[in-house]
């Protein structure tokens, strides 16, 4: 065969270059930074669930304050000792005793009055932290009733007749008569339905506390008498608070939680000038001031 009827081979070579396409290397990074990203999340997410006594707890935990600085030894962390106290090599330093307070010896004289000094400071400081609380309690019961009132037709028109204050007995609330306007029809003891209306009202912030209560009846005198009271009107003033009374346990009032039930006729009067005016006749229902429980003095 001739030379030029051979046929032509073309041999091509592919060159490899080692780390084309950057090689593998871009995907460790890329995984470092997907971990360091997962880390970064978690710790995030750690730091948004655990409280702060959680998160005082794990910084104790690495702060290093437990390790005692030592230059006998080797001058390292344990410098030179033991774990130990009762090993038989484990007297390389003198351990440290953080003594907190000392004893007191046998002969010292004992300071009961400083004592009583502070317990008569705690009792007095607890006795008026619960004043204090009583108080507040006190004035968010009658902005409560006062609102209630102010939000309900059919009380709104009978705010007037309610005075609420407080006493050094306690949260008073007076159910009082107007011209024209009474709670119990003359010489009766049963209330009528604008009083009735009154009580079950009350009874509802009367609710909201655990205090006792007292009901207290009050007359007025005669008109052009000279004096105060009636003879029928000390059983008549028992009677409406005590009626009053039953109207309150009817609302949900515990009967438990009535301390007293009384009438003073006419022997304190809402208006000492003119005690015949419309506005003595009325019912005082007092939630007392509770007396904080104190721990018996056992030297006695």
């Amino acid at each position: 065969m001739a030379l030029n009827d051979r046929p032509i081979m073309i041999k091509k070579v592919k060159k490899v270059i080692a780390g084309g396409h950057h090689g593998g290397a871009w995907k460790v990074a890329y995984a470092d930074f997907v971990t360091a990203m997962m880390a970064f999340f978690l710790l995030m997410w750690l730091i948004n669930t655990t409280d702060p006594e959680q998160k005082r707890g794990i910084a104790e935990y690495f702060a290093p304050a437990s390790v005692s600085q030592t230059t006998s030894g080797s001058g390292g962390i344990l410098g030179g000792t033991a774990l130990g106290d009762d090993g038989a090599k484990s007297s390389g330093s003198n351990s440290v005793i953080t003594e907190l307070a000392p004893e007191a010896p046998d002969n010292a004289p004992q300071d009961a009055g400083q004592s009583s000094n502070l317990a008569a400071a705690s009792e007095e400081a607890l006795r008026e932290e619960i004043a204090r609380r009583e108080a507040a309690q006190f004035a968010s019961a009658a902005e409560s009733l006062r609102q209630a009132m102010q939000s309900m037709p059919e009380l709104a028109e009978l705010s007037k007749q309610l005075i609420i204050d407080q006493t050094p007995e306690g949260l008073r609330i007076q159910l009082v008569d107007q011209e024209g306007r009474s709670m119990f029809d003359n010489n009766s003891a049963r209330p009528n339905a604008r009083a009735q209306l009154l009580l079950r009202a009350v009874s509802r912030v009367i609710n909201q506390l655990p205090n006792r209560i007292s009901v207290t009846g009050h007359t007025s005198a005669q008109a052009g008498s000279s004096r105060a009271s009636a003879p029928g009107d000390w059983s008549l003033s028992s009677e409406r608070a005590n009626a009053s009374r039953l109207v309150l346990q009817s609302a949900g009032v515990d009967s438990d939680r009535v301390y007293q039930v009384s009438g003073k006729a006419g022997s304190d009067p809402l208006y000492p000038d003119d005690p015949s005016l419309a506005g003595n006749r009325r019912i005082a229902i007092v939630l007392l001031r509770e007396a904080p429980v104190l721990p018996s003095d056992t030297s006695l």
